[in-house]
């Protein structure tokens, strides 16, 4: 037991309502934060702490602990905390990729709240990979029309079935070594397909979630990190029904869609240019020639006027 040594460092594998679990050196500590973080977090932030965090902690004994220090992020996947836009809201701190999922039915894609994913995905400078899941209950010829717009444009997309083990051996590659970040609203399979990937581990996320599943809006008080059995890390976010995006201004939206980012700039207005009615718009025109789908276009629209 260490208790005047505040070199001790680990990763937070979960967070819950102002506790943290970090795991170091095969032990899990459970932690609070020290009084100098607490007054360092100010309101343009929701919790200081994200699931993924690297930090340096007291050990106070008995398996607790006092967070002291929060080391540099190589990376991080915000949103705003719902119905407080100027708060920011981490979800997952120094994480690889970004896995949206989506049922292929029951309940219906939602396309625009997927492209909600990848804009602040790309703002994040993260990589997104598309899950499909409940492939046994597509209708292939809808689904596979909605999904070319995103494999036109680069996304890899895995159409996968809890049930069958279809797409599984593949989406597990992708998982392998890296830290993963699921996100996605209920209903979409997420824990049979946990099961599918690691035996009970959607059982032991269903646990420790489902209290803050069902309420309304999604607040991501609760979240954890698990250690995969054939490497990596899986972050799962309990079912999201609202998605803001954070820090991305209107000037600036274009270029996260990443069909459009080679045509920022080029427009009559430069960087003015909000790619409406203005004229000289080169985005316009890409829709217009077939570069652009039109239905990621008006995603582009709606998801300006709400910045």
């Amino acid at each position: 037991m260490n208790t005047t040594d505040e070199n001790d460092q680990g990763v937070v594998f979960r967070k819950s309502l102002g506790h943290y679990t970090v795991h170091t050196n095969g032990r899990e500590i459970d932690c609070a934060l020290s009084s100098r973080l607490h007054k360092q977090s100010h309101q343009h932030t929701a919790d200081p702490i994200a699931v993924g965090d690297q930090v340096r902690f007291l050990d106070t004994g008995q398996g607790s602990g006092i967070i002291t220090e929060i080391l540099t992020r190589r990376s991080s996947f915000s949103r705003p905390l719902p119905g407080q836009r100027v708060v920011e809201q981490v979800i997952a701190a120094n994480v690889d990729q970004i896995l949206p999922v989506f049922a292929a039915a029951s309940p219906t894609p939602k396309w625009g709240l997927l492209d909600r994913y990848l804009v602040a995905a790309e703002a994040a400078g993260l990589p997104s990979q598309i899950i499909v899941t409940k492939m046994d209950l597509a209708d292939n010829d809808s689904l596979e029309s909605d999904l070319e717009i995103y494999r036109r444009i680069g996304y890899p997309i895995h159409l996968v079935c809890a049930s069958t083990g279809e797409g599984l051996d593949d989406l597990n590659h992708t998982l392998s070594g890296r830290t993963s970040v699921l996100v996605g609203k209920s209903g979409v399979g997420k824990t049979s397909l946990m099961n599918a990937i690691q035996p009970e581990l959607g059982l032991r996320i269903k646990a420790v979630s489902e209290g803050e599943v069902g309420k309304g809006r999604h607040t991501t008080s609760h979240l954890q990190m698990f250690e995969l059995d054939f490497g990596g890390r899986l972050v799962d976010t309990p079912g999201i029904r609202e998605f803001g995006l954070w820090n991305i201004h209107r000037e600036e939206l274009a270029s996260h869609f990443r069909e459009m980012a080679p045509y920022v700039g080029g427009c009559k207005f430069g960087l003015s240019c909000q790619h409406d009615h203005e004229p000289g718009c080169a985005i316009r025109k890409a829709v217009m020639d077939g570069q652009i789908n039109p239905y990621r276009y008006q995603s582009y629209m709606r998801l300006q006027e709400e910045l």
